[in-house]
């Protein structure tokens, strides 16, 4: 009978799991831009002063805020397709990956908007009215003044969302999506549940280096941030 845990199978697990980062990276990447962009004009609709614009855009990040991860999943996989049959258009043959990239990239959305919105308002509101007052535009006194010192402030929740986002998309193997994760269950699969566990630990410690090497680039982009705000002031 074999040993329960063999190492072997734990360092063979890694050549076979890394070349599917490549998709893992790819879904984040995408989830990520689109998010952002929503966030921005979640954030700009929160900031408004339409009280319908207000109501909408906090309805929204509740709602994302509230739904479980997995739920929003298959609720996006399940339903847009359904959604899109009554004007006769076939989504169910479209790639999972495309299903996966919506679900994030919407909840992605609702939770960077809030940090963005809170970024943004620890400015203060002298800060422009006197670049404005000393000749700089309002494109410029946001570029120059305002931008910079905001997103001094929302690195840190920034890099904590990118990680939380990376972790979240491990339930993309749940609609069939062969990332990662995808791959370490067909492996285990494979192996008809045995050695699960090597295979998994060398799934964690993957993610775990991902999760730290996120976390050094936020802090070192902050520790940049924050050099050149006080050269700014020193000058």
């Amino acid at each position: 009978m074999g040993k329960y845990f063999d190492a072997s199978y734990l360092w063979n697990a890694f050549p076979q799991l890394l070349p599917f980062l490549k998709v893992t990276f790819i879904v984040t990447l995408f989830a990520v831009i689109f998010g952002l962009i929503l966030g921005w004009l979640l954030t700009m609709a929160k900031l408004s002063r339409y009280r319908s614009l207000r109501f909408l855009a906090s309805t929204y990040i509740t709602i994302m805020r509230c739904t479980p991860s997995i739920v929003l999943l298959f609720l996006i996989y399940y339903g847009v397709p359904l959604i899109f049959e009554n004007f006769h258009i076939n989504l169910h043959d479209l790639h999972s990956a495309y299903f996966v990239i919506i679900t994030f990239a919407l909840q992605f959305a609702g939770i960077i908007s809030e940090v963005i919105r809170s970024a943004y308002l620890s400015v203060p509101t002298g800060q422009y009215e006197a670049a404005v007052s000393v000749g700089l535009t309002p494109f410029q006194a946001y570029k120059r003044i305002i931008f910079p010192q905001a997103l001094l402030v929302a690195l840190p929740n920034l890099g904590n969302s990118l990680i939380a986002l990376l972790q979240e998309g491990a339930l993309a193997y749940t609609i069939g999506l062969i990332d990662i994760v995808g791959k370490a269950q067909l492996m285990v699969a494979a192996n008809i549940n045995a050695h699960a566990l090597e295979i998994f630990i060398a799934l964690a410690i993957i993610y775990w280096g991902l999760s730290l090497l996120i976390d050094k680039i936020f802090s070192l982009l902050e520790k940049s941030l924050n050099k050149g705000k006080k050269s700014l002031k020193m000058t």
